[in-house]
């Protein structure tokens, strides 16, 4: 398990290096002028010219990449064209606010999905039909759409959460977990329903498997065949899909903070987008990248210990 884990980390590495690049590349070719931006309508020829040297917009491309790279790995991702501060300053205390979201919407979709799942396992046809319903509409309806509604439900008609905005725990935890509700559900709608017909259809699989089969006629009674057994066997293929999950979960976070105006790495990715600010898109994309990064290398530690197949293997 560790050779395995070891070659998946160092397989990791090369996406903190790709993921950056293409991001450097797109926004390199994306038609702007980041120095007249920044100056103004009434900015000279002279003037724009200026700064874009003293930004290092007159370098290649290439070399501008590089010289970001060989900082980044000395903890410098560089200063924002806009405001000139560190990067690391800008994101720092966003990091907290996007974690707090994505993890939030994690544990809600793996707890709600899973226990929907073995509920719909339980000869009960009637709650497998309804999750296949929701998880088409999970599916189909998308999370910006459904954040709408919810502040327009819980908000604006019957005014029990706030809308927008985020208060830190270390400021009120109570006010924390409220400001945090309406988003989480928005980001995890999806999951949850995804998450319960994967769990659902792998149980079913390992219920009709023949050593459950065996166990039954032994006299092994349901519940321990359920929960012990069954869920066990369904679990390896549904901590997969829950990795997936998660990094989808990652990119809408994007949306539902600007939904939320909730001050995360996505509503910066956004503003920094539209002014063109290099350096703070090539610290996000590095932050989220190693967050992907992280949960793929947990799921390959959790799968061998929930497969003894995969751990012999």
């Amino acid at each position: 398990m560790l050779r395995r884990v070891g070659l998946r980390v160092l397989g990791s590495l090369a996406l903190l290096i790709v993921v950056p690049a293409i991001t450097f590349l797109i926004q390199s070719l994306t038609p702007s002028n980041v120095a007249a931006s920044i100056l103004g309508l009434g900015a000279t020829n002279t003037q724009i010219a200026a700064l874009n040297h003293q930004l290092g917009l007159d370098q290649p491309a290439i070399v501008r990449y590089f010289e970001w790279l060989v900082g980044s790995l000395h903890g410098d991702l560089g200063n924002s064209y806009v405001t000139n501060q560190a990067v690391t300053t800008i994101l720092a205390p966003r990091i907290g606010v996007s974690l707090s979201l994505v993890i939030g919407a994690l544990l809600v979709f793996t707890i709600v999905g899973l226990l929907l799942g073995v509920l719909s396992t339980n000869q009960n046809r009637a709650v497998g039909r309804i999750i296949d319903i929701v998880s088409s509409a999970g599916i189909a309806i998308p999370n910006f759409w459904l954040g709408v509604i919810l502040i327009g439900i819980f908000s604006v008609q019957l005014n029990v959460l706030p809308a927008t905005g985020y208060v830190p725990a270390a400021t009120s935890a109570s006010l924390w977990i409220a400001s945090l509700v309406l988003p989480v559900v928005a980001l995890a709608f999806g999951g949850i329903t995804a998450v319960a017909k994967q769990t659902r259809d792998q149980m079913l699989i390992a219920l009709d498997s023949p050593y459950i089969r065996s166990l039954r006629v032994n006299g092994v009674p349901d519940l321990s065949l359920t929960y012990r057994h069954a869920l066990r066997n369904a679990a390896g293929p549904t901590v997969t899909v829950l990795g997936l999950i998660f990094v989808g979960a990652l990119s809408g976070s994007v949306v539902v903070e600007n939904i939320f105006v909730l001050p995360g790495l996505g509503s910066q990715a956004v503003q920094s987008a539209t002014q063109h600010d290099l350096p703070v898109i090539q610290g996000i994309a590095l932050y989220f990248t190693i967050i992907v990064v992280v949960v793929n290398v947990l799921i390959d530690i959790v799968i061998p210990i929930l497969n003894p197949k995969v751990r012999a293997a």
